[in-house]
């Protein structure tokens, strides 16, 4: 079925009454108490078209029926199989029964990817992909698609439902806060929104904080990972991905942490909103909440199983050197089960390698293969640019090491309260 609209290419004001178009398709007439029946034959070959019902009345009558099939699928009666056609001659279909009908198509009728693909241009890649954020749809288009911004803006909220606001990212993202500028193209602009993943709910200003919902499925996989009642560090925890389900689904002991102000805003309410009390959530550097938040914890010499998650792919690497000394001076024994999950950005040609050696660069200290748990390509980013994690065990030597000035007799330690710590 030809759907062309050649008077709308290149619009770039949305204009509904141009989408007009007279299509015909082919159709068959049924006795009213037979449709049912036959609708059960016909299924597959139904016409399927927004607002338009595939079953119509005759001459507005009850005692027969219309049934509208797709001229792309269904050919003619000869086609069905013989089972199909010796049920249809029991219902009284025959050859004479079909006929073609004349559809009058407006705006409403149309596809979303049908109304996109007749307007932006021949040749070039369209509005292939966005984000959808509970009643917010993120664009990132590509620099010819600009001028018709604000049409794609309003077909989106057209024929999306439940969508309320349409934004296009105008800026990078901010590698301190992890929040971007954007630009509202069509809508309300209402940030403040719901999301459900891994039976938590998220709740958000998406123009202050920083959600991805491509992640769903690697912070699936990390809460996975962690055993019941273990530990987790979240080290860049934003509104709480990893966080929130891990105390909830996992009851996982958590102290999650973000220096954006906004995003610890609203860890704290999905923590109230999800009913988890097993959180202690923190608003500082990545940096500082190592260094301050997880010496107390070690040298308490706990037996669960501690995770600490880095998950801030520009910068993550850099602040792994939190963990040089962490432990200045102690014997570790026996030996802490720590696993760090650290994420980063790699160049796809040498993704792995690259991974490897940023990571021991940092730590300025090798990984042994042993202490590797597992390197995850987590999503292209671009075609060159991927998203790496590294889960691996980290070396003791790296916690233990004496820092420049102090001695193994006399290693700088934490100050300690441990019968009243807070943990």
């Amino acid at each position: 079925m030809d759907l062309s609209l050649p008077d709308v290419r290149g619009m770039t004001k949305l204009d509904r009454a141009k989408f007009t178009k007279e299509v015909t398709v082919p159709s068959v007439e049924v006795i009213g108490k037979n449709v049912g029946k036959s609708m059960s034959i016909f299924k597959k070959y139904l016409l399927k078209m927004e607002k338009v019902k595939p079953v119509t009345e005759v001459d507005g009558s009850d005692e027969r029926r219309k049934l509208l099939l797709d001229p792309i699928l269904f050919e003619t009666l000869d086609k069905l199989g013989e089972d199909h056609q010796q049920k249809l001659s029991e219902l009284d279909v025959n050859m004479n029964s079909f006929s073609s009908t004349c559809l009058h198509l407006e705006y409403h009728n149309f596809r979303m990817d049908d109304i996109l693909k007749a307007v932006l241009p021949e040749g070039k890649e369209g509005c292939t992909s966005y984000s959808r954020i509970g009643h917010i749809i993120h664009l990132n288009l590509r620099d010819h698609l600009l001028p018709y911004k604000n049409l794609i803006g309003e077909v989106l909220v057209d024929k999306l439902i439940g969508v309320k606001t349409v934004v296009n990212k105008s800026s990078a993202i901010d590698s301190t806060y992890r929040n971007f500028q954007m630009e509202v193209l069509a809508g309300e602009a209402d940030f403040v929104t719901e999301v459900k993943e891994n039976m938590c709910t998220f709740k958000f200003d998406f123009s202050q904080v920083y959600w991805n919902s491509r992640l769903c499925t690697e912070h699936e996989r990390i809460i996975k990972l962690l055993p019941q009642k273990s530990v987790l560090f979240d080290v860049f925890a934003g509104v709480g991905p990893f966080s929130v389900p891990a105390a909830k689904v996992r009851k996982c002991r958590v102290f999650a942490n973000d220096l954006n102000p906004s995003s610890y805003h609203w860890l704290k309410e999905n923590v109230r909103l999800n009913k988890v009390e097993n959180i202690e959530t923190f608003n500082l550097d990545g940096r500082q909440f190592i260094r301050e938040q997880l010496p107390p914890f070690l040298l308490a010499r706990p037996t669960e199983q501690i995770h600490v998650t880095m998950n801030l792919p520009a910068l993550a690497v850099e602040f792994l050197d939190a963990f040089i000394g962490l432990l200045s001076g102690v014997e570790l024994d026996p030996l802490l089960n720590m696993t760090v999950h650290v994420y980063s950005f790699c160049e796809e040609s040498s993704a792995s390698s690259e991974m490897r050696t940023k990571v021991e660069s940092a730590l300025k200290h090798s990984i042994e293969d042993e202490q590797i748990v597992e390197l995850v390509d987590v999503r292209d980013v671009s075609p060159k640019k991927h998203m790496l994690r590294l889960s691996f065990r980290i070396p003791p030597a790296v916690l233990t090491k004496v820092l420049e000035g102090e001695t193994a007799s006399e290693p700088k330690r934490p100050r300690l309260d441990l019968e009243n710590q807070d943990r």
